[in-house]
């Protein structure tokens, strides 16, 4: 993007800002959307959640993540957002959003790739849920979640930050929370992670990739991603 490009992002993003605790609700179903939630800092997640109270989280949102580019169009959320730590988001009025796109091609044409690529995630998901065992969906899930972390610069060498409970990753995966601990244990078991203090390890990228059956082509990593996948993995 021009310099010009990043200075409209620049001022879009800091006309609202808005904090929110951990495990709080961003906006719930049910709910008249009328701004787009960018993720400025901090983790969240969308989800469903069942009348008895199951849920399942369909995304997980990292910084500058937006929730749903045209989700104003909706007469009402039929999802929720919700903050995983504490969170930033900048509220992007729909007027102002509309008329950045119009003015800038290139932010426009950058926003519809994030929805290209976040459809492309959604199919990954469900091909995870639905063939994919235990074992694999968890390795997965996290290759998916090292990549994404690394192409926004919050990785270090062969670690990131992963402040998921357990409970949190069994609603992701549709496992039971039991399932996961020993799917854990499992993964420390074969040498493919290491994870303590909300902090993910992963010693061999190129393993726990081969054992997740992970292509990250999904992911539509620019040039330079693609180099660093090369390179590292």
């Amino acid at each position: 993007m021009s310099a010009e490009d990043r200075l409209a992002l620049d001022q879009l993003t800091t006309l609202r800002l808005r904090r929110c605790g951990a495990r709080e609700d961003v906006i719930s179903e049910g709910e008249v959307p009328r701004d787009v939630n960018l993720i400025l800092s901090g983790w969240a997640c969308r989800y469903k959640q069942l009348e008895d109270g199951r849920r399942q989280i369909l995304a997980f949102f990292l910084p500058g993540d937006i929730c749903d580019l045209n989700v104003y169009i909706l007469r009402e959320m039929d999802h929720s957002v919700a903050a995983l730590t504490p969170l930033v988001v900048g509220e992007l009025p729909r007027d102002a959003l509309e008329e950045v796109m119009q003015r800038h091609p290139r932010i426009a044409k950058a926003l519809w790739w994030e929805t290209l690529v976040n459809a492309a995630t959604q199919r990954e998901w469900t091909v995870s849920l639905g063939k994919r065992s235990a074992f694999e969906r968890m390795s997965h899930l996290f290759c998916e979640l090292f990549f994404r972390l690394r192409a926004i610069g919050f990785t270090s060498e062969s670690q990131c930050e992963l402040p998921l409970t357990q409970a949190e990753l069994a609603d992701a995966t549709g496992l039971s929370a039991v399932h996961v601990n020993r799917t854990l244990q499992e993964l420390r078991g074969a040498g493919l992670i290491q994870l303590k203090d909300r902090v993910l390890r992963i010693p061999d990228l190129r393993a726990l990739k081969e054992a997740a059956l992970f292509n990250p082509n999904y992911l539509h990593l620019d040039h330079e991603g693609r180099g660093l996948d090369a390179n590292r993995s």
